[in-house]
């Protein structure tokens, strides 16, 4: 307990955690000559115990192969690579989404990695976390502690929010404790920005900095509106371009996480390019807002609900859209199997149409590396009869195990596969070293994961 008191003091500077506001006891006067004061003050005080403190400590190990030349003067039994150990620690924000569960969102860069994961409540308590689930592309993740007493914020519905609306944000940056800023809506649907897989951020020009991370964008109501994620900063501290999840797009993640333990992604089956001025012009349209469909997989969600390539997608759920990135952003939020209305373009008249999604049959190479640190670089597919190894990157951990392409895992120790869903709970049950059942060809064969 002493460890844990201690790595969540030294990350707030002081020795006990004081995450409440810099409010004055004096009594905020309601009018001065005759006209009444603005204040945000009465907002925050119910506002500010949902949004907490997260501190992570953990050891990022790193491997390097070791060349030829070590083995050639070592012997046979020398290692065949050099593995470093690094302690780490870390500062970020939450935010309480459900008092009675205990439920705290966050963003997953925050705690990925960490060992150990400790919130810091509004009134000063000190709470170990669990981990229910992330999702790495859209940088979100799902937090539990047992406490009694908590505030959860109201989430609002961030399709509603305009350019010039207000915005505050609640965070914990650069360790000093809570700390609120404000601003308003800079942009909307932002995407193309490198930062995530999965972009359809809020930008705002509330200051936002390091610690922050995890925290609270809300409306003048004190409604969630998003949690803040990433900053523009050349020169390394805030210069007034934020950047926040959508609230939707997070109870779109928080539900299936809850639900199922994990995201499952919802599949439109289309591939395509942001509208530009020069397509727009090309099929004489007055908008320059909108996805274009350049292809229409066969079978898919979108084939399915009569979708044509060269269709513009201009719409989901009856909530414009500016670009494919924030078309693929909310489809890919949004579960496997939700129905969704598409607007859309087709040789200048618009029409309306209703795909239900289907669901991603394959991991990303990030995400088989969260399934084990010795399967990050291969992309895992569902295959009959197990999970199928369909890509494998060179020199990756999941190369340096032996797996090869085309290799369909069929069992953990004496425990069949049959998906990706019972590889990943059946991995999370295994301590130490774990010996995989494989079929390569006609053979079979054991390969041990450490």
């Amino acid at each position: 307990m002493k460890t844990k008191l201690s790595l969540l003091s030294a990350a707030l500077l002081t020795a006990s955690l004081s995450l409440a506001p810099n409010l004055s006891h004096a009594a905020i006067p309601i009018a001065v000559d005759g006209q009444s004061v603005p204040s945000l003050a009465p907002m925050l005080e119910r506002t500010t115990p949902a949004v907490v403190a997260v501190a992570v400590s953990g050891t990022h190990v790193s491997k390097q192969k070791l060349p030829d030349a070590f083995r050639y003067f070592f012997g046979p039994n020398a290692p065949q690579e050099q593995v470093q150990e690094r302690p780490f620690r870390g500062l970020g924000s939450g935010v309480i989404i459900d008092a009675d569960e205990g439920y705290i969102v966050t963003n997953n860069h925050v705690i990925d990695g960490a060992d150990e994961i400790l919130i810091g409540l509004h009134d000063g308590r000190e709470v170990e976390a669990k981990l229910i689930g992330t999702d790495a592309e859209s940088d979100i993740a799902l937090l539990q502690i047992k406490a009694d007493k908590l505030v959860a914020v109201k989430r609002a519905d961030s399709d509603e929010l305009r350019v010039g609306d207000f915005a505050v944000a609640i965070g914990n940056p650069f360790g000093l404790g809570q700390t609120v800023t404000s601003g308003i809506v800079s942009a909307m649907g932002r995407s193309g920005l490198g930062i995530e897989m999965l972009e359809n951020f809020i930008q705002t020009d509330a200051a936002i900095n390091s610690g922050n991370s995890g925290g609270a964008l809300v409306n003048l109501n004190g409604d969630l509106i998003g949690i803040n994620t990433a900053i523009v900063a050349p020169g390394g501290g805030n210069v007034g371009i934020g950047f926040a999840i959508p609230a939707n797009m997070v109870n779109n993640l928080v539900d299936q996480i809850i639900e199922h333990g994990e995201v499952r992604r919802g599949v439109l089956g289309v591939s395509g390019r942001d509208l530009t001025n020069e397509l727009a012009q090309g099929f004489g349209l007055d908008t320059q807002h909108g996805g274009f469909v350049d292809q229409v997989m066969a079978d898919s969600a979108a084939d399915k609900a009569g979708i044509q390539a060269g269709d513009i997608i201009t719409s989901v759920n009856g909530r414009s859209i500016k670009s494919f990135q924030e078309l693929r952003a909310k489809v890919a939020t949004m579960g496997a199997g939700a129905k969704v209305e598409f607007g859309l373009i087709r040789d200048g008249d618009k029409e309306t149409v209703t795909a239900v999604l289907g669901e991603a049959s394959q991991t990303t190479e990030t995400a088989a590396g969260a399934i084990h640190p010795m399967l990050a670089g291969a992309a895992l597919e569902n295959k009959k009869g197990g999970v199928e190894i369909s890509d494998i990157a060179q020199n990756s951990p999941a190369a340096a195990s032996g797996l090869q392409k085309d290799d369909l895992i069929v069992g953990v120790n004496r425990t069949s596969i049959n998906d990706l869903k019972s590889l990943k709970l059946t991995l999370e049950d295994q301590q130490g070293a774990v010996a995989l059942k494989i079929k390569r060809g006609k053979s079979s064969l054991y390969l041990v994961l450490r």
